[in-house]
Formats: structure tokens, sequence, C-alpha cells
């Protein structure tokens, strides 16, 4: 699953997450991190952030290295799967050929991107690869008449692409003769049959492409300012290596890439060759899972904010559970951790001095505010007051006229009702953040953390135990308050490891309950329920909870030296490696028919017709990884055959799939 380039290379690896920027400097020979940074995750302006963390770690290079002897750059990225998650993204048109009303509608791309432009044309073709009818461009040109002045980029889909990819070859090359923008065809992304749905992955792709692309600039601006010249390359959904530049139009294959790069890099910290991973960072927790050395993968696509790509991915399950999950207090004092982030409020003390004295201001306040007291508002690290080309309502372009990149209390801004909901559409476009109560604030309040302002965190937790029992808050519940706190997240994040083990989503019940809040027992019985593997929990938080998840699960729970920047380790680890399917298809009649996204090919002799494939198979995969940055991979070839019935010999070929998986280590002398 990873592997390790030449002897003498150094690799940085980035990670660029909600919360934390995080760079590794790895040494390959030694299998050691020499160095590793954390910076602020600037959203505003990812290459501050993305700068900042590169230039801590190479700060701690040993005596006599020096920026420009890193060899490799690589990022792991949660932008992909955010930006689907969230609905952003460019716009984009759609080109369908050959499909038909119902065939559209089973794109779903209506549904997800309501008011798409999507455009049906004539041409396509049948399951034998052939055209019934022509590729109809005087119709295309027409669509492209109508789309190109209303999108940013294009996505392609044919049916039967998989068995002839011309009519998008085709339709791309009139589109970029025509518009000159980015156009993503859906035989780039998979090789399945599917056309509805390599239709809506080909659209998300699109979506994405300049979202992506800002983060490669990003970090190539970092780059250059730091004197580092080397290749710079992305983690993939499935854990894998590629060229920055090949990912800038295939960023859909981004999707799940920080999931993944925490999976390899808890396999190389640890050294273990089977365990449940948990990744607990500010936002999200992600669980995975590696058996003997391999990770779970799921080879129907990744599914992502509800819509199922084929993009081949690691499967994993993430949850809304992090240090940073908002804290809600609802009937009866029952406290609710998630799923949305905010900015701790330790945090922003920590980087505003003045938050403390708003939250003394707060707490002598008795006669209004409640659940507002605690919560301010402020533009995204990095972000600039103004720099916003999105479309907003007169109130919401007012109110965010008033955040500055500096705190100011909600209840200022949020005094009516229309206030506090342009606020809360701002803060779902990520055009300002909020900050209140989080776990990693009771954290402070316990003494489990100290990175950030424990004043500013004690009085929070003044303000939330003071709203919860609507009382004076004594320090002993104050401390009550942020011990709930953390163990509700505690109990959450058993749940989530039990679930993972389990292998599915079980309903709460009250053994399950009994065992992941801790209470060991119900009645007279004394409960157990324990993974047979053991958990690596990786990511910043993890410290703070999982001791204590391991305690109540009865588990092995591991942290591995470095944990806390797993992601950039895998980032920097990874290998480069590509999967190409080629077909071979008999129908009884002595005529074998190859079938790939280069065309179809027609045999009589079905040991050349499988021959011809597998040499096609290999040297597409071999030329696939070299692009995307591989040295020397090696090839493996599987070939399946299905023959037909009472036949013995492959003259009664039915059908062959030729699957040639490529591999090789990043080439990091360049």
């Amino acid at each position: 699953m990873s592997s390790s380039p030449a002897p003498t290379s150094y690799l940085i690896g980035v990670d660029t997450g909600g919360t934390y920027t995080d760079a590794a400097i790895i040494e390959a020979r030694g299998h050691r991190v020499v160095a590793r940074a954390k910076a602020i995750t600037t959203k505003g302006d990812l290459a501050i952030g993305v700068t900042e963390a590169i230039t801590r770690a190479v700060a701690q290079l040993p005596q006599g290295l020096h920026a420009k002897d890193i060899q490799l750059v690589s990022v792991s990225t949660t932008l992909a799967t955010n930006a689907v998650v969230e609905g952003h993204g460019s716009a984009v048109g759609v080109v369908l050929i050959g499909f038909d009303a119902q065939m559209v509608e089973r794109t779903g791309i209506a549904k997800a991107f309501p008011g798409l432009p999507v455009e049906v044309i004539q041409g396509g073709h049948d399951h034998n690869g052939d055209a019934p009818v022509p590729l109809d461009l005087v119709a295309l040109d027409a669509a492209l008449e109508r789309m190109a002045p209303k999108v940013d980029a294009f996505a392609v889909a044919s049916t039967f692409a998989v068995r002839n990819a011309a009519h998008e070859h085709a339709a791309r090359d009139a589109i970029v003769a025509r518009t000159g923008k980015p156009v993503t065809l859906s035989t780039e992304l998979s090789s399945n049959l599917d056309a509805p749905r390599r239709a809506l992955t080909a659209a998300l792709n699109a979506r994405l492409i300049a979202r992506v692309t800002m983060l490669i600039e990003a970090v190539n601006r970092s780059m250059r300012q730091l004197d580092i010249h080397c290749p710079l390359m992305i983690v993939k959904g499935d854990g894998t290596l590629a060229l920055a530049d090949s990912v800038a139009t295939r960023p859909i294959e981004t999707v799940l890439s920080g999931p993944a790069a925490s999976l390899v890099g808890a396999q190389w910290l640890s050294g273990l060759q089977s365990f449940i991973m948990a990744d607990m960072g500010g936002t999200t927790t992600d669980l995975g899972i590696l058996l003997d050395g391999r990770p779970k993968v799921t080879e129907q696509g990744a599914e992502v904010g509800g819509w199922r790509t084929m993009v081949r991915a690691i499967d994993v399950r993430t949850v809304g559970l992090g240090g940073d999950s908002e804290i809600h207090l609802g009937a009866n004092g029952k406290i609710t951790v998630g799923p949305q982030r905010i900015a701790p409020v330790s945090l922003i003390g920590a980087l505003y001095p003045e938050v403390v004295a708003m939250l003394e201001a707060d707490l002598s306040d008795v006669d209004g505010g409640g659940s507002m007291h605690g919560r301010f508002v402020l533009l995204p690290f990095g972000a600039r007051a103004g720099a916003t080309s999105m479309e907003l309502t007169a109130r919401e372009r007012e109110v965010l006229e008033l955040v500055t990149e500096r705190p100011q209390p909600l209840r200022r801004l949020a005094a009516s009702l229309s206030g506090q909901r342009a606020i809360a559409a701002l803060k779902r476009r990520g055009l300002l953040q909020v900050s209140g109560f989080t776990p990693s604030d009771a954290a402070h309040v316990l003494g489990l953390q100290d990175n950030w302002s424990a004043p500013a965190a004690r009085l929070a937790a003044q303000l939330g135990c003071r709203l919860r029992e609507m009382k004076f808050p004594t320090p002993e519940r104050t401390e009550q308050y942020a011990r709930d706190v953390w163990s509700e997240t505690v109990r959450l994040s058993a749940r989530t490891i039990l679930d993972t083990a389990f292998g599915e989503h079980l309903r709460e019940d009250k053994l399950i309950h009994a065992v992941c809040a801790g209470d060991g027992g119900l009645g007279l019985a004394r409960i157990t329920i324990t993974p047979s593997i053991p958990v690596v929990a990786v990511g910043g938080p993890v410290r703070v909870y999982y001791g204590e998840v391991g305690r109540r699960l009865g588990c092995e729970v591991v942290f591995p030296e470095h944990c806390d920047v797993a992601n950039a380790v895998g980032a920097a680890t990874g290998v480069v490696a590509q999967t190409v399917t080629v077909r071979v298809d008999g129908d009884g009649s002595g005529v074998f028919v190859l079938h790939s996204t280069v065309g179809t090919k027609q045999f009589t002799d079905p040991a050349a017709a499988i021959e011809a494939a597998t040499v096609l198979a290999r040297q597409s995969a071999r030329d696939a990884v070299i692009a995307m940055g591989a040295a020397d991979p090696q090839v493996r070839v599987n070939i399946r055959k299905q023959l037909l019935p009472n036949a013995v010999s492959d003259t009664g070929l039915l059908e062959a799939v030729v699957v040639a998986e490529a591999v090789g280590r990043p080439n990091a002398a360049g």
C-alpha cells in the first residue's frame, strides 16, 4: 500500500484540514519523521497557512539540510469532499450524447444541481461499440452557443463510451475549439458501463476543477517562495498519488483524499498490518479499516454528500465529530456535539486577547443574550473584508460589511431574526465563521489540552453552565459541565468505533449505550463489546479522548509517534497506482471484439484477442502511472474469463475481463 522512494529522498507531506494545515518532512532511508509543524488553515488564502506550515517544518531540518534538498512535495486535501458536501463549485455545462429522457433523469444532475444547463444531442454507441447514428455536431454547436456564456467548464458523457469513446473525444475537440474552456469526459474517470452515473461523476469533476486548481496554485506559490524545486503530487481518494498537474483536470479523484492519506500514514507510523483507523480532526472523524496490509476499498465508487460517484476510493465513514464541533444544549440540559464545526473560543481567545474581556462582559450581563452569550463572529482566517463576488441579498451584504478579521459578539450583529438568518446563510457559504464552546474548550477547562487560551475556555464554560442550569455557575458545576461535554464526545467516538467494527450502524440500544457511556454494566450484568483488532488513533485531538475510548471498549488503542500529523505523513509516503480494464466479448459465432476507451477491434482468434487486450491494458496502466509521476512502475495483470455453457476452450469465450494494475514509486529525482 505504501512504499518509500529512493534512499536519499527527503519528502514533504502537507495536509490542509479544517482547523490546521500540517507539514511533515520524511527521510526515506531511516523511515522516520525528521520535522513536523502545524499552522492555522487560512481558508481565505490557503497559501498563507501552507507556507507557514512548510516554513516551520523546514526550519527544523537537521543541520546541513535546506529547503532545496527536498525532492518531493505531496498534499492531501479535504477541498473536493467539502465542496461536494456543501454544494459548492463552478458553473458547468453538461453535454449528454445519445441519452433518452429516462437516462437523463437517472443521472440525478437536475436534482443535485438545480438550474445546471444540460443539453442532449444525437450520437453515442451501442454495446458492440458501433455508432447507430453519427454525432450531431451541428446540434452540439448550437448547444454550445446557448451554454458557453453561462458556464466555466463542461462535462461530456456518451452512451456506451467505455466500449467506444470516439464521440466523447470528438465533442471535446469541438468544445475546446469553440470555447477554450476545460472539458471532463466521463471515460476519463470510469470504465464502468453505467452512463448516467458516469455523467454525474463527470459533472461533479468539472465543478471542482477551479477549487483544486486554487489549492495547487497556493502550494506552488509556497514552494517558489521557499526555494523548493521538485515535483508536486496530490493524494487521491484511494490513497495513491498523482502529479498535481494531472489531478488538476481530475479533481473528483481527490474526494476522500484526507482519510486516504490518514490510513496510509497510520500504517507507516504504527507498523501494524490490521487495525481500525480513527482520524479525529477539528471538523470530522474519519474511520477506515486495514486488514493484512490492504485497505478496504469501495469498488462501486465513493459516496459523498449523498451522491454515489464512480471514483475508486478507500472505504471510509466520515462523521461530523471533532475537537471543534459545535455544542448545543437541548431540553433538560441535554448536550449535543456537532455535526457542524465552529472556531473554539480558546483558539480565538489566544489569537485575539480582547475576547477574554468580551466573555467577562457576557458573564456580567444577566438580563439578556442567553444562547448568544459566549459566541462571536469573524471572517475566515486569511480572508479580507469585502473580498467576495457571490450574489448576496441586501441584508446578507449589509451584515457581511460589519464582519471583520477580529471577533465581534454574535448578539451585536444578530440582534434581529433577519440578522441571524443572514449570518447562518453567510456561514454556510464560508464567508464568515462563528466561534463558540467546543470539546476543545472543555478539554482546556479540564487541563487535558493547553495549546490555546484556558481563561477564555473557562469563561465560555461558565456561560454554558449558566445557560444549562439557569443558576450561577460555581467552579464545581462549571467543571462538571466541561466534563459532561468531554464525556459525550468520548461516547460518540466509542460508538463510531463499534459501528466500524460491526460493519454497519446498529440502532442505539441499552447495551451499546451502556458500553459507550462507560457504565460498564446494566443492572447486575457486566457488558463488554470489544473490537477484535487494535484501534490506531491519529489526528490532533485523539490523545484527549481515545485513551478513555479504549478503556470503555476494552480494546487496544495505539497512538503512534507523530500521530497528530498522520495525514501529512501519509501524503509523503504513498505510491502512484492506476488500474486499467479492457474487455473482450464473444458472441458464439467465432468473432471476438476487444473494447476499450480508445476504440474497438475484431478478432477471429480468442487467444490473439486476449493477448492484444493484455498488451493494451498493461501499456495503458504503465503509461498512466508514468504520466502521474511514477518511475519504473511494476504492472500486475489479472484475467477473468467466462465461457459459453459446455465450452472446453477459449473458442467458447463469452467474455474476458483483463485488469492491469501498475504501481510505482514517485519520481523524486526531478
